[in-house]
């Protein structure tokens, strides 16, 4: 353990900071204050959160369609091997202790003794191996995350609370990657299931897993309930019930929280702040977090493969002007992947691309496109620049979306907005890669390790959304991967940087500041980003 955190403070340096707005506090008396003090620190037991999600989850955070309302839920039934640690670190979950060896191509993993699956079987190793054996390394199965663990081999079972993970090649956050959207699934359930993805009892209808909840109702559209776990490893959870709401409209949450109908999730439309700030019943917490917005272009597509017309489609967009209206301020441009919280590896001396109309058509005309023929749109050897913009109905992405076109047809695109609901857009621009162009945004550990958002191998299938293919790219990204020196490792991620920058196989669009809502019947949640708490939901408690 001691030589793998030697390992890992090397390589993920920052630390999620998070502030929160004590304005309600401001109104309380002394005596009020003393005596909340007081009850903070003795858990009460019971009592039900309400946290909405924008669609269906599927129970399986393997499935190639569980994406980010999946993952909300999934990491309460069910736990990895790691966790996010509250100092951004990865700690112990379902492994107690991990090592690596000397060359760095196998890992072992210690497993905690006594942690049973909400139907009451023990969970051995054999649950880790069929969980990447079967599932993850499978590569005709095409599991979501898959890409994240191209440099694995097989696990291997040493004994029943034991583990090695056998690589191709070092892969130094290894443990960083466990702790995110990781989990384990039990090996007794999938016996004699021919297709893990249409196990619908599974999937759709009676999850096991590990967590601090266990299943209890479900009603598609409407909610699922969760209820304690009594028999969980770490301790019975102080919350009796956690029930998921479907809202996909953002309006109906905040009118919700407003009236004390939801307690807990992360702000993605800004567009009622004030409101929630000047909320007595409310807390506004921020933090940085490891995430950026991007718009994917699919780089099949001959209209996107010249790499000036992606430079010019940045310099049309006013990425500061969204950033000010949509986010509320709450964001800074993004030119690369490496996101601003990893300190030690943010490269900010970057290729930028300003916002600059004048720049954008020139830079369009050296690629072959102008406005010919007077009406207003590109064309190219008689051929418009057309194109299809493709955007999920989910927090604030379609306000995003709606001015981003603006600024693309100022400068002669012809855009036509489609607007798709989450889980649609997750089969129709993800699974089917059916996209012309499309905006979202990618959250991974604190860790520069980025491969699998870029590696050629994971083009077409894998997480590399644009389909981006290049062997240099290709070659930094193994070698940050495996080296374990950090001034060795910053150096190759500065090169990186600058293949993003100028290269642009995403559009980079900004890094946000993560805000999240909660209710001040909410107690002992850490101050982490929403997605990081309840990874400790066990701990928190409702007053």
């Amino acid at each position: 353990m001691k030589k793998y955190l030697f390992i890992m403070m090397a390589f993920l340096l920052t630390v999620l900071v998070a502030c929160s707005d004590d304005s309600a506090s401001n109104d309380t008396d002394q005596n009020t204050d003393s005596e909340d003090s007081s009850e903070s620190t003795e858990p009460k037991q019971g009592g039900n959160v309400n946290i909405p999600i924008v669609g269906d989850p599927i129970f399986n955070p393997w499935h190639p369609n569980a994406y980010a309302e999946s993952n909300i839920v999934n990491r309460v039934l069910f736990q990895g091997l790691t966790k996010p640690g509250l100092d951004n670190l990865p700690a112990p979950s379902l492994a107690e202790d991990w090592t690596p060896s000397e060359d760095g191509l196998v890992w072992t993993f210690n497993l905690k003794e006594g942690v049973k699956w909400h139907d009451g079987v023990e969970f051995t190793a054999d649950d880790v191996a069929f969980t990447f054996n079967d599932l993850v390394l499978n590569a005709s199965l095409g599991s979501n995350g898959a890409s994240n663990y191209k440099a694995v081999k097989e696990v291997v079972v040493v004994d029943p609370h034991t583990v090695e993970f056998h690589l191709d090649r070092p892969f130094a956050s290894l443990p960083a990657y466990l702790a995110f959207n990781s989990e384990i699934l039990p090996a007794h359930k999938f016996e004699g299931v021919e297709n893990p993805w249409e196990y619908t009892e599974f999937n759709k209808e009676a999850p096991v897993g590990t967590g601090a909840f266990q299943f209890d109702t479900y009603t598609s559209g409407q909610s699922l309930t969760l209820k304690r776990f009594d028999d969980y490893h770490n301790g019975a959870a102080n919350i009796e019930t956690v029930t998921f709401k479907i809202l996909p409209d953002v309006n109906t949450q905040i009118a919700q929280v407003l009236s004390n109908e939801l307690d807990a999730f992360a702000l993605e439309d800004t567009s009622s702040l004030k409101r929630l700030e000047s909320a007595d019943n409310l807390e506004i917490v921020t933090s940085d977090t490891t995430r950026y917005f991007w718009i994917a272009t699919d780089l099949t597509n001959p209209l996107f493969q010249d790499v000036k017309v992606r430079q010019a489609m940045l310099h049309a967009i006013d990425r500061q002007a969204i950033i000010d209206s949509v986010l509320s301020g709450y964001g800074t441009i993004a030119n690369s992947a490496i996101t601003p919280d990893q300190e030690g590896y943010f490269k900010e001396d970057l290729p930028t691309y300003e916002y600059n109309v004048d720049k954008a058509k020139a830079l369009l005309k050296e690629a072959g496109w102008e406005d010919t023929n007077g009406d207003g749109i590109l064309d190219k050897d008689g051929k418009d620049f057309s194109f299809e913009f493709d955007i999920a109905l989910q927090g604030d992405l379609e306000q995003m979306a709606v001015l981003v076109q603006q600024y693309l047809i100022e400068v002669g695109f012809d855009v036509k907005l489609n607007t798709l609901e989450w889980n649609a857009m997750i089969q129709k621009n993800i699974i089917e890669r059916d996209f012309d162009m499309i905006l979202n945004w990618w959250a991974y550990p604190t860790d520069p390790d980025v491969l699998a958002q870029y590696h050629s191998s994971n083009a077409g299938t894998g997480n590399n959304i644009p389909g981006y293919q290049n062997e240099e790219l290709d070659a930094l990204l193994e070698q940050g991967q495996s080296v374990g020196d950090p001034a060795e490792r910053k150096e190759i991620y500065d090169q990186v940087q600058v293949h993003m920058a100028e290269n642009l196989p995403y559009l980079y669009l900004w890094y946000p500041q993560a805000l999240s809502v909660r209710s001040d019947r909410l107690q002992n949640v850490p101050d982490l980003h929403f997605g990081g708490t309840l990874h400790y939901i066990n701990e928190w408690w409702v007053k």
